[in-house]
This record gives C-alpha cells, sequence and structure tokens, in this order.
C-alpha cells in the first residue's frame, strides 16, 4: 500500500488536483501497487477519488488584509490536520500551488518525517513575480522534486540547485477539440446573431467584493451599446453561486448564472460559443486561451494590501495574466488596482468584439502560447515521476 499526500487550495488547486489524482490511480493501478489518497483540496478531488481530510478550497485569498478573516479557520484545520497525518503518515506528498499554506506545511513535514519525500508541483510563480531583492518562498528548503510545468519555471529553480522535471501544463490534458461552435450556440440557447459574453469574476470571496462590481457595470455597458448580447457567469464554487446571482440581478444585466456543478459540465461548450470573455486574473486565463476565447483581465485587492505590497515589500511583476506573463507581452488587455473600471474594460473589450483582425491577432498569440507549454499526457508524467521517487 502506497499512502499519498496531495495538499492544494482554491479551486484552480482542486482541478489541478483532480487531474492528478485520476493519473495517480491509472499509474498504481498499471504498476499493480494499492493505493491511499489523501487530500487538503476541495469537491472535485474527492469525486476523482481522494479522501478529503479537509476542504480548502474555499481559504484561499490574496493580500494580507484579505487573508486575516481566515486566520482562525485555518489554523483549527491545521490542527486537526496535523493530528490525522501523525496518526497516519504518507508515504510521499504533492504540494500543489497554495505557496503559503503548503510551505508551511512542507517545512513542518520534513521535521516530522525526514525521509518522506515531498514533491512540489505547479510551484508558484517565483519565476514571474519579485519581492524586495529577489526572495523566494524557501521552499527548495524541504522539496525532493519540483515538477515544473513552465519552461521558465523548471530553468529557475535548476539555476538555484534543485530537482526539477519539466512535464508541460496539465490544462493541455483537458483541452481536446472543441465542440462545433453552432451546435455549442445552440445548446445554450443562443439566437443567430447574438452574441455571448462570459463573465468571471470570482474563485474567492474577496473577488466578490473587489472585482465582480465592476465587471457586471462593464457588463451593463456592453449591452446598452448592444442590447441582443448575452452574458453568462459560471459559477467557481457552489459557495459563490448565491451572491453571484444576488449580484447579478441587483446589476440588471441580462443573462443567467451556472451553477458550479453546471459551470464544469458545459465548460467546453461555453468557450466554443463565446465572443469574448471578461475575468479575473488567474489560471482561467490559461484555460481561455488553449480553447481561443478572445478575452480581458483585471484584478484588484484592497488598497492596505497593494501599498504594504508596493512600498513595503516592494513587489513588482510585468505582468497579471499568466498568458501575458509566459509570452512576455501584453498580448491580453489587463488592467490592475485603480485602472480597473467598467469604462476600461469596455474600451478594449469594444475591437475584440468588432474587429476581426484584433480577434485574429489574439488567437494567433495564443497559438505561440500554446507551443511553449509542451505536450499532452501532462498528468501522466507528473505520476510517473511521483511514484519514482516512492
Amino acid at each position: 500500500m502506497v499512502r499519498l499526500l496531495i495538499s492544494t487550495g482554491e479551486v484552480s488547486g482542486d482541478l489541478q488536483g483532480s487531474l492528478l489524482i485520476r493519473a495517480l490511480r491509472r499509474e498504481a493501478e498499471r504498476r499493480s501497487l494499492p493505493l491511499e489518497l489523501m487530500a487538503l483540496g476541495g469537491p472535485r478531488m474527492q469525486a476523482a477519488g481522494a479522501e478529503l481530510l479537509a476542504d480548502t478550497a474555499h481559504l484561499g485569498a490574496i493580500g494580507l488584509w484579505e487573508a486575516l478573516p481566515l486566520v482562525v479557520p485555518t489554523l483549527r484545520l491545521q490542527s486537526r490536520v496535523d493530528h490525522l497525518l501523525q496518526q497516519r503518515p504518507p508515504d510521499a506528498v504533492v504540494l500543489i500551488d497554495y505557496m503559503g499554506a503548503n510551505v508551511r506545511l512542507g517545512n513542518k513535514l520534513r521535521r516530522w518525517f525526514p525521509t518522506v519525500p515531498i514533491v512540489y508541483y505547479i510551484a508558484p510563480q517565483e519565476w514571474a513575480w519579485r519581492l524586495g531583492e529577489g526572495g523566494t518562498t524557501q521552499l527548495l528548503s524541504f522539496t525532493d522534486r519540483i515538477l515544473a510545468i513552465f519552461p521558465a519555471e523548471a530553468e529557475f529553480y535548476v539555476q538555484r540547485g534543485a530537482k526539477v522535471t519539466w512535464v508541460g501544463h496539465p490544462l493541455l490534458d483537458t483541452v481536446s477539440a472543441l465542440p462545433d461552435r453552432q451546435e455549442a450556440r445552440q445548446q445554450l440557447g443562443l439566437q443567430p446573431g447574438q452574441r455571448l459574453l462570459l463573465l468571471l469574476p470570482a474563485s474567492r470571496d474577496q473577488e466578490l467584493r473587489y472585482l465582480m462590481p465592476t465587471l457586471f457595470k462593464a457588463a451593463v455597458l456592453l449591452q446598452q451599446m448592444d442590447p441582443s448580447l448575452q452574458v453568462i457567469v459560471p459559477a467557481g464554487l457552489a459557495s459563490l453561486e448565491k451572491p453571484l446571482q444576488k449580484a447579478f440581478d441587483a446589476a440588471a444585466v441580462r443573462g443567467r448564472v451556472l451553477s458550479a456543478h453546471q459551470a464544469d459540465e458545459l465548460k467546453p461548450i461555453l468557450c466554443a460559443a463565446a465572443d469574448l470573455a471578461l475575468g479575473k486574473s488567474g489560471t482561467v486565463n490559461m484555460e481561455l486561451a488553449l480553447r481561443g476565447v478572445p478575452q480581458v483581465v483585471g484584478y484588484r485587492v484592497s488598497r492596505i494590501t497593494a501599498f504594504v505590497a508596493r512600498y513595503f515589500l516592494r513587489f513588482r511583476v510585468d505582468h497579471i495574466s499568466p498568458v501575458n506573463l509566459l509570452l512576455n507581452e501584453r498580448l491580453v488587455p489587463e488592467f490592475l488596482q485603480d485602472e480597473l473600471t467598467p469604462e476600461a474594460l469596455v474600451q478594449s473589450a469594444i475591437p475584440l468584439l468588432e474587429d476581426s483582425a484584433q480577434r485574429a491577432a489574439m488567437i494567433e498569440g495564443y497559438q505561440r502560447l500554446r507551443q511553449t507549454l509542451g505536450n499532452p499526457g501532462v498528468t501522466d508524467r507528473a505520476a510517473q515521476a511521483i511514484f519514482e521517487l516512492t
């Protein structure tokens, strides 16, 4: 019996964890190995076949101020998980993204179980951002192997002495040929001539406050210009469905909010039918790019967090969208903090809706991005690398 612990948080980590869990189960079956999977994650990982020790999908926050309400719940969860892991020590540990919590967990597990292999899969994007004079999360002190998903990530950690395997980007395993656009539009009830706008404002509670109102106002402005424009908002978490619907109704946006379950099931259909997406910065930008959906991106944190990050931590990043980070160019329009206004979003959205040349240029950039991400079979390669360490 091989007992693996997989730890992550937030919606994107839960998605990536679920893909990896399925690959680990396939690899264990191929090797005829009994496998026990324990997870800190969310419902997608549980549905993929892991025993969920704690639901961390709702605990994500970006920023010091934003994380304060989560301190007590996180400490309680950590105490319970610590007790469980002492009773059932893992044979290997896989950490997925979720920087702060996973770094603390990795250091703790290294002290408790010095010989247990610890793998970091989808490491923090230290290759892309700068903190002070180049500080890092110090994950090299407890990690035995880094499974890198970006070439720049692999190079960054190799230069710092880590043992690294570049496996490629796991979203490549989920993006097959899209459904027929006309059939997708019919399935969503769109009439000929109607265009579809996807709004992707939140996978964290804080984003409901800082991003959702601006995106909804932008959608209203676009619908005033084109009354036939339809809007769909896929919920990232079940807990976000009601607040999204309430805000959607209050803003008088025409369209509908999809439940988290519907959003997962309809994702390829939504992307095949969509003309444009307005959304938050994050993994969703990569999904849209790999599925060929033009997009405009924004992000905002509290003024306190922004001030501390800029003037005390000296946090610097050239781009906020992963698409732009990887290409090292501003392919996707993006707006941060005070730049993020409904008017700015609309100004960038109109050319992508109306100008075929603008749309074509973005799609061409997506194709260049795709060429940097490796080949499908990513999660299977990751699973093989993990079993080789056990």
